[in-house]
C-alpha cells in the first residue's frame, strides 16, 4: 500500500498540482452550491460544506471568488446578474427578510418590467443594514409568503404593495394590469386581497383599476363616459351599449350617429400592460387627418391615466365631422 508522500518531500511541481487539485475541488463544490442561487452562496453555506473561514478567505484573496456582502459571496464573477442580486439582497436583509412589491412580482416571472430597486420587507423588530439599491420596507404583517426559491411575498400582497410603491398612477395601472394579464394571479385573488386592505393613499385610482382589469361590476359604464362628455363640453353620444364577449371582455361602444363619430373602449385586458396607450394615441391621431368619419380606439385604462388626451381626441373627431357636415 502506497503511503502518502510528505508534503515536505514533495517536489515544486507535485506541490503545485496539489494546490491546483485543491483549488479546482473548491471550485467545483462552490459552484454546486450556487447553482441553485444563481451563482452567489453564503459563507455558512461553504463552512457548512466543510471549507473552513481560511480556506473560504483564500479564494476571495486570491480573487477567485468575490464577497459582495458580509454574507453573500460570488463563486462565478466578480458581476452579480439581477436574480444573484436577489439573493444578496435578501440573505444580507435577515432570515426574515421577504422580496416584496415589484421585484416579488419579477421573481415570480413578470416580463416586461424594469424595476431599478430592489424591494425587501421586514418584520417591525427586524433589524437591518442599509443595503445599496434596496428598499427595506416594514408592513404590518408578510402577508402570504412564497417559501419555495426565492423567498418572496405572494403575487396578490406583491402588485398591491408594488402599486402602492410605484412612482407614479401610471407605474401602478401598468403593475396591476400586466400582473393579471400575464396570468400570475387570478382576478377574483386580487379582488379578495384588495378588499383587505385599508389604508391606501391611491385608494380611488386602485379601486378603479382593480375592477377595470378584473372586468368587475364597477368598471367604467355609459354614465361615466357621458360624465367625462358633459365636464369637457362635449355633447353627449346618442347611443351607448356595454357589450360582453365570450372571452369576458367588456366593450362601451360610444356613436354619435348624426355625425358618424364612433368610439370603442377597450377592455383592460386587450392589450399587454399599457403600451397599447400610446398606440391608441397615435393610430387615432393619423385616422383623424385621412378620414371624416372616425372610429376611435380608447382603453379603458388610457381614460383612467390620461383622460384628457383621449377625451381631447374625442372633441377633435366631433368637431371635424361638423365641419364636414357644415359644407
Amino acid at each position: 500500500m502506497d503511503t502518502p508522500t510528505p508534503s515536505s518531500n514533495r517536489s515544486r511541481a507535485e506541490r503545485a498540482a496539489a494546490s491546483r487539485a485543491e483549488r479546482e475541488r473548491r471550485q467545483r463544490l462552490a459552484e454546486d452550491l450556487a447553482q441553485p442561487h444563481d451563482g452567489v452562496v453564503t459563507r455558512a453555506m461553504l463552512h457548512a460544506a466543510g471549507l473552513t473561514r481560511g480556506q473560504v478567505r483564500s479564494e476571495v484573496e486570491r480573487g477567485a471568488w468575490h464577497a459582495i456582502g458580509r454574507h453573500t459571496i460570488s463563486v462565478c464573477g466578480a458581476e452579480a446578474g439581477e436574480r444573484a442580486r436577489w439573493w444578496w439582497a435578501l440573505w444580507e436583509s435577515g432570515e426574515r427578510a421577504v422580496l416584496d412589491g415589484a421585484t416579488a412580482l419579477l421573481a415570480a416571472g413578470l416580463k416586461g418590467w424594469t424595476e431599478p430597486t430592489i424591494h425587501v420587507s421586514v418584520p417591525n423588530s427586524a433589524s437591518v443594514r442599509p443595503l445599496v439599491g434596496v428598499r427595506h420596507h416594514r408592513p404590518r404583517s408578510l402577508g402570504r409568503v412564497v417559501e419555495a426559491g426565492l423567498r418572496r411575498t405572494a403575487p396578490e400582497v406583491a402588485v398591491i404593495r408594488a402599486a402602492h410603491w410605484a412612482s407614479s398612477d401610471r407605474a401602478a395601472a401598468t403593475l396591476i394590469a400586466m400582473t393579471v394579464q400575464q396570468r400570475l394571479l387570478l382576478t377574483g385573488t386580487l379582488m379578495g386581497a384588495w378588499a383587505d386592505v385599508k389604508v391606501s393613499q391611491r385608494r380611488t385610482l386602485l379601486c378603479e383599476v382593480i375592477a377595470d382589469v378584473c372586468d368587475g361590476a364597477h368598471s367604467l359604464s355609459e354614465l361615466d363616459f357621458a360624465r367625462m362628455c358633459r365636464e369637457r363640453g362635449i355633447p353627449e353620444p346618442t347611443r351607448q351599449a356595454v357589450r360582453a364577449g365570450a372571452n369576458g371582455r367588456v366593450y362601451l361602444d360610444v356613436l354619435w350617429e348624426d355625425l358618424g363619430v364612433h368610439v370603442e373602449i377597450q377592455g383592460a385586458q386587450h392589450a399587454q400592460g399599457l403600451a397599447g396607450i400610446d398606440d391608441a394615441l397615435r393610430s387615432n391621431q393619423l385616422q383623424l387627418r385621412k378620414a371624416v368619419k372616425t372610429s376611435l380606439q380608447v382603453p379603458v385604462l388610457g381614460l383612467r391615466l390620461r383622460p384628457d388626451d383621449f377625451m381631447a381626441q374625442v372633441a377633435e373627431a366631433l368637431a371635424a365631422a361638423s365641419r364636414e357636415s357644415a359644407a
